[in-house]
C-alpha cells in the first residue's frame, strides 16, 4: 500500500468511526495526537526524551519514524527496524499506549519536508504541532557535522559542502551512498517562515507551538512545562531534564567509513568478517568495543567554527531572521546577534 493509499484509508476509517471512537478501538489505527516536527540539531531529541518520561504521554521507543515525509523515503536509510511504509506498520509503533495517554512522535525533518504537514493534517486534523527553531548558521554547521556522522554527507569541509548546493541541485556531486540527497540542500533548512506556514495554513494557531532553541537550552524544565500545558496534560509532574544527541565531529573520515562498512554492509569479505566477529564475541562486548572505537578513534568534540564563514552565513540569512522575527512577533535579530551583522 502506498503512503497516499494509507492516508486515504486513515481518513476513511476516522470518518467511519466518528467522533465517539476511542484511541483503543481495534478498528481504528492509532495516530499520534501531537508531533515534534523539528528542527534537527535544535533539541528535539532532548524534548522527545523529557516528554516521554511524563506518565500521561506515550512516545514510541524509536525517535524519527519519518512516515509522513515522502522525501525521506527516496532511498532506504540504514536504521534498525527500517522505516514504516504502511499505516499498519506506523500505527503499530503506538500500540502499547494507554487509551488515556497523549500519543506523540518526533521526526525532526518534518519541518523541512514539503509533504509532511499536509499528510499529517489528512491523517490527524486535530494534531498539535511543536517546532523548535535555532539560529541558522549554528544550525547548519551542526547539521553538516551530523550528516557526516550519519553518512548522508561525505564532504567534510563545511564551506565547500554549502558551495556544492548548485551542483547537487543539478544531480552532480551527490555522495554515492547518501540516502537523503535532497537534504543536502543546506540553505533550504533555514526557510523558517515558509516551513511554519505549511503547518499554520493547515492547523489553527492554538495547535501550533513554536519554541526557540535558546530557551530550551537556558531553561529546559520551564520550556517542557510550557509544552505540557500546550498538550493539556499535568504540567506539575516531575520533569527530569536531559540534553541528548550532542554535536560531534568525525576525527577520521577513513576510520568512519571502515566502521560503517563493518557494521552495515560492504561485500562478501566484510560480511564474512562480521559473521566471525559475532560468533566469537558476545553482543555486550561488541557494543563496548564499538563504542570505544567510536570515542577514541572516530569521533571527537567539534573544532571551533570558521568565524569568518559563520559571519558570511549570518549575512546571507539575515533576511530570513528578520522575516521570522516579524512572523513570530519576537526579536530574534537581537537574540541571535544579527543586529551586529551588516
Amino acid at each position: 500500500m502506498s503512503g497516499g493509499d494509507s492516508l486515504a484509508r486513515t481518513a476513511s476509517l476516522l470518518g467511519a468511526r466518528g467522533a465517539d471512537a476511542t484511541p483503543g478501538d481495534s478498528l481504528q489505527p492509532r495516530i499520534p495526537d501531537f508531533f515534534i516536527v523539528g528542527q534537527p540539531k535544535s533539541g528535539t531529541t532532548a524534548l522527545y526524551e523529557m516528554l516521554g518520561g511524563h506518565p500521561q504521554i506515550f512516545m514510541p521507543a524509536g525517535k524519527e519514524p519519518w512516515y509522513f515525509a515522502d522525501e525521506l523515503l527516496e532511498r532506504t536509510p540504514p536504521r534498525p527496524g527500517g522505516t514504516p511504509r504502511t499505516l499498519a506498520e506506523y500505527s503499530n509503533l503506538f500500540a502499547a499506549a494507554d487509551p488515556q495517554q497523549r500519543v506523540g512522535e518526533a521526526s525532526a525533518m518534518y519541518l523541512w519536508s514539503r509533504t509532511a504537514a499536509a499528510r499529517i493534517a489528512a491523517a490527524q486534523p486535530d494534531a498539535r504541532i511543536v517546532a523548535v527553531l535555532r539560529e541558522p548558521a549554528s544550525l547548519l554547521r551542526s547539521l553538516h557535522l551530523q550528516f557526516i556522522k550519519t553518512h548522508v554527507e561525505i564532504e567534510t569541509d563545511f564551506r565547500r559542502a554549502m558551495a556544492l548546493e548548485t551542483a547537487r541541485r543539478e544531480g552532480r556531486e551527490i555522495p554515492r551512498h547518501t540516502y537523503w540527497p535532497r537534504a543536502l540542500q543546506y540553505s533550504e533548512h533555514t526557510r523558517y517562515v515558509e516551513q511554519l506556514r505549511r503547518y499554520k495554513d493547515l492547523f489553527p494557531p492554538e495547535r501550533v507551538l513554536v519554541l526557540i532553541h535558546d530557551d530550551l537550552r537556558r531553561d529546559a524544565e520551564g520550556t517542557v512545562r510550557a509544552v505540557l500545558r500546550f498538550l493539556e496534560v499535568d504540567d506539575t509532574a516531575p520533569v527530569e531534564t536531559v540534553w541528548a544527541n550532542p554535536t560531534i565531529q568525525v576525527r577520521s573520515q577513513r576510520a568512519h567509513e571502515v566502521l560503517h562498512a563493518l557494521t552495515m554492509g560492504g561485500g562478501p569479505l566484510l560480511r564474512t568478517a562480521r559473521g566471525a566477529v559475532k560468533m566469537l564475541t558476545p553482543a555486550g562486548l561488541r557494543r563496548v568495543a564499538l563504542d570505544a572505537i567510536k570515542r577514541d578513534m572516530v569521533y571527537r568534540a567539534p573544532a571551533a567554527p570558521d568565524e569568518e564563514f559563520m559571519i558570511e552565513l549570518r549575512r546571507r540569512f539575515k533576511g530570513e531572521v528578520v522575516a521570522l522575527s516579524d512572523y513570530l512577533d519576537r526579536d530574534l535579530v537581537a537574540l541571535w546577534g544579527y543586529d551586529h551583522v551588516g
